[in-house]
């Protein structure tokens, strides 16, 4: 072990072939020398994984999750405190779940064994609340990326959410979007956020010209409202109707595959439309070089959740591909109408079909679009000056090691290494 500071990154579930954008961010930081940490809080059940996570060097370590018996999780509670003598002074004051409480236990350990300044949690829910669990029982400091669903879901609890802000050295979130609507709920807390885009390795995504493509139209994502695909089946109706020759790939798994397959069925588009399920991210590029748009027809689904700012529109744009989305969130400050792409009304299938309609029939339109695109994905989604930025942040916090020690930490046993599942 390097006998250098390390960083913690603490995450639900890792991997997730839904969130590229944190395997991009952790290759990212080691490619510019940051040693890590990174702690997984659930299995995967995930089946398939993208070709770069075999490039992760960082150790991952799967976190166990609590006894069902109260006897086993007081006799782990007492074990850990052996080596974690503010551990019952926080169960007193958090009134913590005993699973978050366990699972912070066990990063404490590795802190103290390895060597941790400091913990960064992707999401606002289970893994800060775990985070900051550990950094009160430790001292050393924690900071989190605030995405869309922390901050709007019906179910995220405001009080909760303020206490998470407040007690981190940093939050950062990956829109301005997110960023204004952070301060003004929470006002002075969150003063101090960060905004932090999500980026692209732009050497794996490389600008291909807009030449001549098959009218495909693609639309990829998880299968949830908040992404839109009902819509895009509509459009694709309209297009239909009108004589419009086109195909359409949805790309993606997710609760509502059933339901739109049937509404596919109901409305005969069989022929129109296939369904590919999730798909790694080569596959996914392969994908997008081969079509004629993206489309990404985002809504504010009726749990109030909704996209930040997706990061297969930062793909297509970086790869060459005209893009169609709508003004959700921080869609607008990569998406600008009739520059880096074509804006339509959210839940608008007539106006999405009539966008589509416009590039497959005007080429040259897609071809200036993509131009400016990539040019705004090099100047702001580049992911190796973003993460830059994180890392100045990790960097501006002092690192507090109130308890320092040689725990030994076999309540820790690595299970992903080098990035492949054990």
């Amino acid at each position: 072990m390097k006998d250098t500071p390390r960083i913690g990154y603490v995450l639900k579930t890792y991997p997730r072939i839904s969130q590229t954008f944190v395997l991009t961010e952790i290759l990212a930081h080691e490619r510019a020398g940051l040693d890590m940490d990174i702690f997984s809080l659930r299995r995967t059940d995930d089946t398939r994984f993208h070709a770069a996570l075999s490039r992760v060097k960082s150790p991952v370590f799967q976190i166990a999750r609590a006894s069902t018996r109260v006897n086993n999780v007081l006799d782990e509670l007492r074990e850990h405190a052996r080596h974690l003598p503010r551990l019952w002074q926080v169960l007193e004051e958090s009134g913590a779940e005993a699973e978050d409480l366990l699972q912070a236990a066990q990063i404490s350990r590795a802190i103290l064994d390895r060597g941790i300044v400091h913990l960064h949690a992707h999401f606002g829910t289970v893994a800060t609340a775990v985070a900051r669990l550990a950094s009160q029982i430790t001292g050393v400091s924690y900071s989190f990326t605030a995405h869309a669903k922390d901050i709007y879901h019906e179910l995220v609890v405001e009080d909760d959410l303020r206490q998470k802000i407040a007690d981190a050295a940093q939050v950062v979130t990956v829109s301005e979007f997110n960023a204004t609507h952070l301060r003004a709920t929470f006002g002075s807390a969150a003063q101090e956020v960060k905004l932090v885009y999500n980026g692209l390795d732009l050497n794996e995504f490389c600008f291909e010209p807009y030449t001549d493509r098959p009218p495909v139209i693609l639309g990829v994502g998880r299968l949830v409202e908040k992404k839109g695909f009902e819509v895009l089946v509509r459009a694709c109706e309209i297009l239909r109707d009108r004589g419009v020759r086109y195909r359409c790939e949805i790309a993606g798994g997710g609760v509502l595959e059933q339901e739109l397959k049937s509404q596919i069925v109901g409305l005969g588009l069989q022929g129109h439309i296939v369904m590919s399920g999730a798909l790694a991210q080569e596959d996914i590029k392969d994908r997008i070089r081969g079509a004629a748009l993206l489309a990404a027809p985002c809504i504010h689904a009726r749990d109030e959740d909704r996209d930040g700012l997706p990061t297969i529109l930062l793909e297509a744009m970086a790869l060459g591909t005209p893009c169609i989305s709508t003004p959700v969130t921080g869609i607008p400050e990569v998406l600008r109408h009739d520059e880096t792409g074509l804006m339509v009304a959210e839940g608008d299938a007539e106006a999405l079909a009539n966008a589509c309609q416009r590039l497959l029939e005007d080429r040259q339109l897609g071809s200036t679009l993509v131009h400016y695109a990539r040019k705004l994905i090099e100047q702001r989604f580049d992911i190796d000056k973003n993460s830059a930025q994180l890392r100045a942040a990790f960097g501006t916090v002092t690192a507090q090691q109130t308890y320092r020690g040689n725990a030994a930490n076999d309540c820790l046993r690595p299970s992903l290494a080098s990035g492949v599942m054990a």
